[in-house]
């Protein structure tokens, strides 16, 4: 597994583990890691992070994405993102690495 970077930034790509199954269940999801048998929860924002992070994995892609979903500053969108971007790299379902170039 690769260490997260000391600082996720928007110029960050997160690569969504291949041991983690995702089940969504009244608009929030189930996250379980196959390697570790431990399950996560994430709230519909969360659930609306991880659909995005699969699809486009450029953190500025996505940030770009939420601001046009959601009705907050994009300086929140962006705290919000990063912090459970962290949280999940912490935890070991996704990687963070530099973005291109």
């Amino acid at each position: 597994m690769t260490a997260a970077p000391a600082r996720v930034t928007l110029d960050h790509q997160v690569q969504c583990s291949g041991e983690v199954l995702m089940q969504e269940v009244g608009g929030e999801a189930v996250l379980l890691d196959l390697a570790s048998e431990r399950y996560f929860g994430l709230d519909p924002v969360g659930t609306r992070i991880w659909q995005l992070l699969a699809d486009a994995p450029s953190l500025a892609q996505v940030h770009a994405a939420l601001c046009d979903e959601f009705d907050a500053t994009p300086e929140r969108i962006g705290e919000d993102l990063l912090a459970l971007v962290g949280q999940l790299s912490e935890a070991g379902l996704v990687q963070v690495s530099p973005g291109p170039g």
